[in-house]
């Protein structure tokens, strides 16, 4: 279970992403379209075209994690809209978004 306290700094890509990709695609994500440094004390948060997986890249210092979540039937309902390409998240509402 991914572990997220009222201080833990969450960045949303709007756009669904192609899941094939691995670490180092989300971390050229992160770089490229979100503009963001992917080793920030930041959790970045993907979901994919069909809202049925979700992705979590966090960097701890000495590596990057990267976490999945497939729901087993359904979909992610709670993804926000955005003409953003980034949208800041608080932990207690990204906990309502992996519920699925």
């Amino acid at each position: 279970m991914l572990q997220l306290s009222a201080q833990t700094a969450i960045l949303l890509a709007t756009q669904p992403q192609d899941f094939r990709k691995g670490i180092d695609g989300f971390v050229a994500v992160c770089r490229n379209s979100l503009q963001q440094n992917p080793r920030a004390d930041i959790r970045f948060v993907f979901i994919n075209k069909n809202r049925t997986m979700l992705r979590v890249l966090a960097y701890d210092g000495s590596g990057y994690w990267l976490m999945t979540k497939r729901l087993s039937k359904g979909r992610f309902q709670n993804w926000p809209k955005s003409p953003n390409t980034v949208s800041p998240m608080l932990a207690t509402e990204l906990r309502e978004v992996i519920k699925g």
